[in-house]
């Protein structure tokens, strides 16, 4: 069976919206994909500040913006599909959104994009509020690629996804593991914005300055990372803990880029040796290998000291093909709308720690009867 369809994905990172038009075909239950065409439309600033204050809105303010919100998306498809040519192609959109609030402790999640409005405005139908189903049922939501990891992707033993947050996956055999590990790219490009930097671009900034010890030993004692998974992170996290610490330190631009490099390298290694002694999966010689996506994945120096951190646990990192690393979380979103539309499960227990698999994900008829 052959499925064409559009993922959205807003990311933490606020870098933009990034949309994959995507032919998925199952055969037998192995499911491949060829990516078809793919755009990336930058946050014009207002709508980067509309995202980045939504939760400070009141109940009224943030409604009107998923409303508003869910038109653009809807528009700025209708762009896609015009720019691409892909009139009457696309079956599906799968919307992530943008993620507002995370608050799995209290069974909340929010992202911003009103599915029905995105499917009014295109004509196509839409699958969105793709985490409300696991956190339901006492997940934490994310990560919420993994399911297409583990169907697409399954050639490597771990994953990362350098977005704004860093999250790794773990494909053992029976068993397969996602988590949050910290925050990522939300934090360096705040530590470049004040270097007058909308980011750091390869790591040249960072690469030039020196590791402060102690901000980093102040890092490394975050609550977060000594908890058990399943856990996964909100923005807050990164921009109301970890720079305000970065911050306190006083110390240069240059300096605290290094400093929070080595913080996600380390970070990263600490979770691979952790999963690798629990599972014993450093007897394993056959499958060692890592695929390092997202947006951080293009920032040369610090994939280069993820890499170094990892050589000691014998893990050779790989960074694929820009279209990959760009729009690995649009495609996987495309999916997992065809799975919802399937009726089959797109989120994973073992990942999230919900009571059970579930299918999630609401649909909005967009096209007319």
């Amino acid at each position: 069976m052959v499925y064409r369809a559009i993922g959205i994905m807003s990311g933490s990172s606020l870098d933009g919206l990034d949309l994959a038009f995507v032919e998925l075909q199952e055969t037998a239950g192995k499911w491949s994909y060829t990516l078809k065409a793919a755009s990336c439309y930058p946050y014009e600033e207002e709508w980067a500040e509309k995202l980045r204050k939504a939760p400070s809105l009141t109940a009224l303010e943030y409604q009107l913006l998923d409303a508003a919100y869910g038109h653009y998306i809807g528009e700025q498809t209708n762009r896609f599909i015009n720019e691409h040519n892909l009139h009457y192609q696309a079956q599906l959109i799968a919307s992530h959104g943008h993620t507002s609030f995370h608050i799995p402790a209290k069974k909340m999640t929010a992202q911003l994009g009103n599915g029905a409005a995105i499917a009014a405005t295109t004509g196509i139908n839409v699958v969105s509020d793709l985490r409300a189903m696991d956190i339901a049922l006492g997940g934490q939501g994310a990560p919420i690629v993994p399911i297409g990891e583990k169907l697409l992707l399954g050639d490597y033993a771990y994953f990362l996804n350098l977005g704004g947050i860093a999250n790794l996956s773990f494909n053992h055999p029976g068993q397969y593991i996602a988590y949050d590990v910290c925050p990522a790219n939300r934090v360096l490009n705040m530590l470049a914005s004040d270097a007058g930097k909308p980011f750091d671009e390869g790591g040249q900034i960072a690469e030039k300055g020196r590791v402060s010890g102690t901000l980093s030993e102040r890092l490394n004692e975050l609550p977060y990372y000594h908890l058990p998974r399943p856990k996964s992170l909100s923005n807050d996290f990164g921009t109301g803990v970890v720079y305000p610490l970065i911050k306190q330190e006083k110390i240069s631009a240059p300096d605290a880029l290094r400093t929070y490099v080595e913080h996600i390298a380390f970070q990263v290694a600490r979770s691979v040796a952790a999963l690798q002694s629990e599972f014993n999966a450093s007897a394993d010689q056959e499958n060692k290998k890592m695929l390092i996506t997202g947006g951080g994945a293009l920032n040369h120096f610090l994939v280069k000291r993820i890499s170094e951190q990892l050589a000691p646990l014998n893990i050779d990192t790989t960074v694929p093909n820009k279209d990959m690393v760009d729009y690995k979380e649009a495609i996987i979103m495309a999916l997992i709308g065809v799975l919802r539309w399937r009726e089959e499960d797109n989120a994973l227990a073992s990942v999230t720690g919900a009571s059970r698999n579930s299918i999630g994900g609401a649909v909005w008829i967009g096209q007319e009867s």
